[in-house]
C-alpha cells in the first residue's frame, strides 16, 4: 500500500488508498448480497469455474436419473396393465376347464354338452376381446413379442418384458375346442391345462419384472436424491455465512466511508502555514 505524504497535496493518497479500500468492499459486498438474494454460490463462472463445471455435471446426470425414474413408473403401469389382462384371460380359461370337466362325463347328454360347447365359444371371444383390449398407449401388450424400457441413466441400463407368443385363443390353441363326446372332451381339457400353464408362465414373468421395477425405481430415487445434494453443497450459498459476511462488510463499508472523508479534509490543514 502506497503511503501519501500530507504535505504534497496535489495527489492524495490517504484518501486514494480509502477509495480503493471501498471499491474492495462494495464489490464484495455486492457479490454476497447476490448469493443471499439467488441462494447461489455460483452465479457466474467467474466465480468458481471448476466448481460450476462439476455442479452442472451433477445436474445433467440428476436430470437423466429423473427421466429414468419416469420410465420406470411407466413400465410398472405396462407390466401392471398386462398382468391384469392375463388375469383376466386365467380366469376365462378356469371357467372354460369347468365346463369341459362337467362336459367330459358321460352323464351329460346332447343337450347339455351343445350348451357347455356354446357357452367355450363364448369364452373363447371374450378372451380374444381381452387380448385385443389389453393396451397402453396404442400399443396392443398381449399380442407383441417384447417390450424394452429404458431404466436407468444410461444406454445399457434397459428392461425386457417378453412375451413367447400372443395371448389369444388361436395362439392358445382354445379357439375349437368341441365336448362332443367324452373322448374330445378329454382332449379339450388338455388343451386348455396347456393354456393356463401358458398364462401362469407369463404372469410369473409379469411378476418378477414388476418388482424388479420396483426395486430400480427405488434406488433411482435415492441416487437422484444424492446428485441433488451433492450440487447441492457446491453450487449452493450458506445462507447463515453470507448473512455474516454481509454484516461485516456493511459495517466495514460504513468505516472506509468514514475514512475517505476523513482523508479528503485532511490536506486542508496545509493552509495553517499561508497564515
Amino acid at each position: 500500500m502506497a503511503v501519501g505524504d500530507l504535505s504534497r497535496i496535489r495527489t492524495n493518497i490517504s484518501a486514494l488508498n480509502a477509495l480503493n479500500a471501498l471499491e474492495q468492499i462494495n464489490a464484495r459486498l455486492t457479490q454476497v448480497n447476490l448469493r443471499l438474494a439467488t441462494g447461489k454460490r455460483i452465479n457466474s463462472a467467474a466465480d468458481d469455474p471448476a466448481g460450476l463445471t462439476l455442479a452442472n455435471s451433477l445436474d445433467v446426470r440428476a436430470r437423466r436419473v429423473a427421466a429414468a425414474i419416469v420410465n420406470v413408473g411407466d413400465a410398472e403401469n405396462v407390466v401392471n396393465i398386462a398382468e391384469g389382462g392375463l388375469n383376466n384371460i386365467n380366469d376365462l380359461l378356469n371357467t372354460m376347464i369347468e365346463k369341459i370337466t362337467l362336459a367330459a362325463n358321460d352323464t351329460m347328454g346332447a343337450n347339455e354338452r351343445a350348451a357347455i360347447q356354446q357357452e367355450l365359444n363364448q369364452l373363447a371371444e371374450e378372451i380374444d376381446s381381452v387380448a385385443l383390449q389389453t393396451q397402453f398407449n396404442g400399443i396392443v401388450l398381449l399380442t407383441v413379442g417384447t417390450l424394452t424400457f429404458q431404466t436407468g441413466p444410461d444406454g445399457v441400463n434397459i428392461n425386457r418384458f417378453s412375451l413367447t407368443h400372443a395371448f389369444t385363443s388361436a395362439a392358445l390353441r382354445v379357439n375349437q375346442l368341441t365336448v362332443a363326446t367324452q373322448a374330445l372332451a378329454s382332449q379339450s381339457l388338455a388343451s386348455v391345462s396347456a393354456a393356463l400353464a401358458s398364462v401362469a408362465a407369463a404372469l410369473q414373468l409379469a411378476g418378477s419384472t414388476i418388482e424388479r421395477l420396483r426395486i430400480r425405481g427405488d434406488n433411482l430415487t435415492v441416487a437422484q436424491l444424492n446428485l441433488r445434494a451433492a450440487e447441492s453443497r457446491i453450487r449452493d450459498a450458506d445462507l447463515a455465512a453470507e448473512q455474516l459476511e454481509s454484516a461485516k462488510l456493511t459495517i466495514l463499508q460504513q468505516t472506509a466511508t468514514a475514512s475517505l472523508a476523513a482523508a479528503n479534509t485532511a490536506p486542508a490543514s496545509i493552509l495553517a502555514l499561508f497564515q
